[in-house]
């Protein structure tokens, strides 16, 4: 370095991370139920940013109300081998309400769950590079029973309204795709930013 260059001070996503691929995803985490399990909907989509590029290193988690409409979840998700103090995991039997699945290569991910009963949505937490605070959000299942009537969706326009609700792809399988920013796709239409809320 000479003493004409100038000093350049690190910016936030040097000192900040992201670091989420170090202990934070487990085995499982987007598993709440076992595979081939009736009854079970899937959960997918990518985590884009403003440009819609993927977010290869984001970490999503997620809660929701159990398919006897219950909120209290369980302990087990990240459940330790008391004797080899290893993972063990979720039991297989019992919903405990939360996943946590990080993003691929490609900004996607992939949870396995039941459509939650009692409230037509899960809860979403965003976790990304670039991000100094995480982000909340709502998934909501199209179709699902309250869904017409949720207060929140029934409060917003059209437009903004489609960033909370999923596409129904078949039976069982929904596509969530979240928006970090609003923009311009490469044929000249607009998307909106998904709809994050602001918990006081």
């Amino acid at each position: 370095m000479t003493a004409a260059t100038p000093r350049l001070a690190p910016t936030p996503a040097q000192t900040v991370g992201p670091f989420f691929g170090y202990a934070l995803p487990f085995p499982g985490g987007g598993d709440l139920v076992p595979p081939g399990h009736p009854g079970a909907v899937t959960l997918h989509g990518r985590v884009l940013d403003g440009a819609g590029t993927p977010i290869p290193d984001a970490l999503l988690e997620f809660w929701q109300a159990g398919p006897d409409g219950s909120r209290l979840g369980a302990p087990g998700s990240m459940r330790r081998d008391e004797t080899t103090g290893g993972f063990a995991g979720r039991d297989g039997v019992t919903f405990t309400g939360f996943a946590r699945v990080a993003t691929d290569a490609d900004g996607r991910y992939a949870l396995r769950t039941f459509a939650p009963a009692g409230v037509p949505y899960l809860s979403v937490c965003l976790f990304a590079r670039g991000l100094l605070h995480h982000l909340f959000s709502r998934a909501y299942l199209t179709g699902e029973p309250g869904y017409a009537e949720d207060a929140l969706l029934a409060s917003l326009p059209p437009a903004r309204r489609a960033t909370l609700e999923t596409v129904r792809e078949r039976d069982g399988v929904h596509r969530f795709d979240i928006r970090l920013q609003g923009g311009e796709d490469a044929d000249g239409g607009r998307y909106e930013e998904t709809v994050f809320l602001d918990f006081a």
